[in-house]
């Protein structure tokens, strides 16, 4: 689904509508299954009522849908680099928070 989003400003400056590819929890499903990511539709939505660090959507009235790049970009944030040993993906893990919390 592609939708194009009519800014909400009331007085403000004209802004262009973004276009923008929006897929339902089954497409989302099946795109992050196709980048290695097994998420069944039933967990995405448990990800997003309990706030678990799932994707972020937007609603349409109560429909959610998924914004195709955010969904992009939340797949390969998911994906670690190489390790050997699970000490040593640990000691990755803590170089990034460290680097996240320094910038």
């Amino acid at each position: 689904m592609t939708f194009i989003g009519q800014p909400h400003d009331a007085g403000g400056p004209v802004v262009q509508p973004a276009t923008e590819t929006l897929l339902t929890r089954a497409e989302a499903s099946a795109f992050l299954g196709s980048r290695g990511i097994r998420m069944k539709p039933t967990t995405l939505a448990r990800a997003y009522s309990t706030g678990s660090g799932g994707p972020p959507c937007r609603h349409i009235r109560n429909k959610p849908y998924y914004p195709l790049d955010l969904l992009e970009a939340w797949a390969k944030a998911q994906i670690t680099a190489p390790a050997a040993s699970s000490s040593e993906r640990q000691r990755l893990r803590r170089e990034a928070r460290r680097r996240e919390a320094g910038s």
